[in-house]
């Protein structure tokens, strides 16, 4: 068994957030054939997986290819929560603003439909959103709640 296997895979992900008319986070859709129907529940911060890089590293280069814009600046530590897959999630918050429709993600490769030979490209993000908190709530994975709610607490 692979030291990765045994402590599971993690992510790390920036949570951006704005305050101009009033306080409100960014969350992505998840992109591709699975997630093409569901709506609540679904959504997350941009995010991705790592693992010989330093998490905020990862965290920033993650959010500049699901999104397509690179941050900067400071950057505020929230505790890492934990997927009921077993993955865990290292975050932070960052004060920013990005245009939703501006979004450019990656993409990724699959056989879709399943069985079927075909290859088909995705892209790992298919849209943002900016949410006040009650919604977001309802939007974001429910993993990944306790990240908005010690936001709230730290700014």
């Amino acid at each position: 068994m692979t030291t990765e296997h045994k402590l599971g895979k993690k992510s790390a992900g920036i949570l951006l957030y704005r305050l101009e008319k009033g306080f409100e986070v960014f969350l992505v859709h998840p992109g591709g054939p699975f997630f093409a129907q569901k709506d609540l529940g679904a959504w997350s911060i941009p995010k991705g997986e790592f693992t010989d890089e330093e998490p905020l590293e990862a965290a920033k280069r993650e959010f500049q290819e699901e999104v397509g814009l690179a941050l900067t600046g400071e950057f505020i530590e929230l505790s890492p929560v934990k997927h009921k897959s077993g993955k865990m999630v290292f975050a932070w918050a960052h004060e920013g603003n990005v245009d939703p429709k501006s979004l450019v993600s990656n993409t990724f490769e699959m056989q879709w439909p399943p069985l079927s030979g075909k290859f088909q490209e995705f892209p790992e993000v298919d849209r943002g959103e900016w949410f006040t908190a009650d919604v977001a709530k309802q939007k974001i994975n429910p993993a990944q709640i306790p990240l908005i709610d010690e936001l709230i607490g730290k700014i």
